[in-house]
């Protein structure tokens, strides 16, 4: 139980469906799908449109989207809903060219979008209710206008100068020559028509027709190698999840190209170092898990890739033997070399979850990569395309070189809990590449420290990347002076990290418990 005293947020309870996301619209969208009878799939499709409109910065379906969710109670099914490269995408063009990186801001950076694919597979495939009534809520919103709430209007004003750049899209989001600001409206009814569109189509009214012409035409305006073809022939896949046990829980994850392999690594290795040892200082915890990250991390960024077009040695990576040696090279009073990224960093992202009566958990995730993806505005369909493909190498030498048709390294990651064959809790942490460390650093909290769900979101988070270790400002300067000596490069956040989400399944009481960040605007709702 929480201190009541103290600031903070309390669980959400509900025993006939939950829904958790980073904005109210959103969570109120899906909780109406759940209160006319969809199921969780319907609610977070739903939510996930909404986001689309209301946090335009963070997703889009000029994006892509991962899904991991058990149906009444089964096993886990993955869906990888992340574009390809175009075809013409080859690693010779751009090494002729001497481009030895992908602009994060360039059509080249612009991988085929993948969300409306996976959003019409899974309404095809599991869900109960028609795609015109799951997407009237986002189509109305971006007709009517929604109101910017206070953390979109934050990250939304500190981009001014990458959306003046392109006419079109310094017109539609930077109204009047500005950032909107709290409370005001914003517009997008292009964006509206191109959802009825798709309402009405589903995935073909995006990827054929139209749609895809104009999108096609921008890019290659902007330079891009892209066809009318490249959109038609994308599709969305049913992957494997990729596992592995903790404190007695089963621990799932979308599998490469995304980044939950190294979440699943630095939970094995957490849970050598006991890290929930009482024993274990504000610092020695901290500590712990920036070595863990760096070592899951190196591996990452070395050898992950998409699995059709290159080796994925996952079994390896979750070994015991691979993880002992990254244990033992742990020094508890000492930081180890920090590790670079030599590539853009992507923050932006948003992630939902829901549980229906009938116990169907849905874990979804869908991102633009970096704040307001490439830039690239498209304005009459209303779409902003992501900058996944800036993931991509063009050393032909590294297993993530971009290629025809190749999905790049994602960092977005839903996560799914189980124990005893049971779906016990669909969660997800965004931040770019702070998830990994954001999910094992969640569940540790909740299965080690024994605090409910909304204070394992709560709790002060920090993580070690691109060479420095930072800190959430909730950390205390003891736990900061002492990180320094021990040789980290540390430093206070400008930015909260991350923002969680979580259903905690109770089955013998038979009740939801939901939490929703609060670093974010939104909540969690229960029926």
């Amino acid at each position: 139980m929480r201190d009541f005293t103290k600031q903070g947020r309390s669980m959400a309870v509900g025993e006939n469906g939950m829904i958790c996301t980073s904005h109210p619209a959103a969570s109120i969208a899906g909780l109406d799908m759940l209160r006319s009878g969809g199921n969780a799939v319907d609610a977070s499709l739903a939510a996930i449109a909404v986001l689309a409109v209301v946090e335009p910065h963070m997703t889009g379906i000029g994006g892509d989207c991962f899904a991991l969710f058990s149906m009444g109670g089964a096993a886990p099914i993955a869906l990888d809903g992340s574009g390809r490269a175009p075809g013409a995408a080859k690693a010779e063009w751009y090494v002729d060219r001497d481009i030895r990186e992908i602009p994060p801001t360039s059509a080249h950076a612009v991988t085929i979008p993948g969300a409306i694919s996976a959003w019409c597979t899974l309404n095809r495939n599991h869900g109960s209710k028609p795609l015109a009534e799951i997407l009237a809520p986002a189509i109305r919103l971006a007709e009517e206008g929604m109101r910017v709430t206070p953390r979109v209007a934050w990250d939304w004003g500190r981009q001014t100068e990458k959306l003046s750049v392109d006419p079109a899209t310094r017109a539609a989001y930077l109204p009047g020559g500005r950032a909107p600001e709290v409370g005001d409206r914003f517009r997008n009814r292009a964006l509206a028509e191109t959802l009825r569109c798709i309402s009405r189509e589903g995935a073909a009214g995006f990827y054929t027709g139209k749609v895809a012409q104009a999108l096609t035409a921008k890019l290659r305006e902007a330079g891009g190698l892209h066809q009318e073809e490249d959109f038609t022939r994308h599709r969305s896949d049913y992957v494997q999840p990729v596992e592995t046990s903790y404190r007695g829980y089963q621990v799932y994850e979308c599998p490469p190209p995304g980044q939950g392999l190294a979440a699943l690594m630095i939970l094995r290795v957490i849970e050598t170092l006991a890290l929930g040892d009482s024993r274990h200082s504000e610092a020695d915890r901290i500590h712990l898990l920036a070595e863990a990250t760096k070592a899951a991390y190196r591996a990452r960024d070395s050898y992950f890739c998409d699995p059709t077009q290159g080796d994925m040695p996952v079994a390896r990576f979750l070994s015991d033997a691979f993880t002992s040696r990254i244990r033992d090279r742990i020094d508890p009073g000492k930081a180890s070399l920090p590790e670079d990224w030599d590539l853009t960093e992507h923050k932006d992202t948003v992630y939902v979850c829901a549980v229906d009566r009938d116990l169907n958990a849905v874990s979804l995730i869908n991102s633009l990569f970096a704040p307001f993806g490439s830039g690239i505005f498209e304005p009459t369909t209303g779409v902003v395309l992501h900058n996944r493909g800036s993931g991509f190498r063009t050393d032909p030498r590294h297993p993530c070189v971009i290629a025809p048709h190749k999905r790049p390294l994602h960092t977005i990651i839903p996560g799914l809990l189980f124990r005893d064959g049971k779906p016990i809790m669909p969660f997800g942490v965004m931040g770019g590449h702070y998830q990994a460390t954001g999910h094992a650093h969640f569940l540790s909290h909740v299965l080690d420290d024994g605090l409910d769900i909304q204070a394992a979101s709560d709790a002060p988070r920090s993580f070690a990347f691109d060479g420095k270790l930072s800190l959430e400002k909730t950390i205390s300067q003891a736990a900061f002076d002492e990180l320094a000596r021990r040789g980290h490069a540390v430093g206070w956040s400008d930015f909260p990290i991350g923002g969680a989400q979580a259903i905690w399944i109770d089955h013998q009481r038979g009740i939801m418990l939901g939490a929703s960040d609060h670093r974010k605007d939104g909540m969690a709702l229960a029926l």
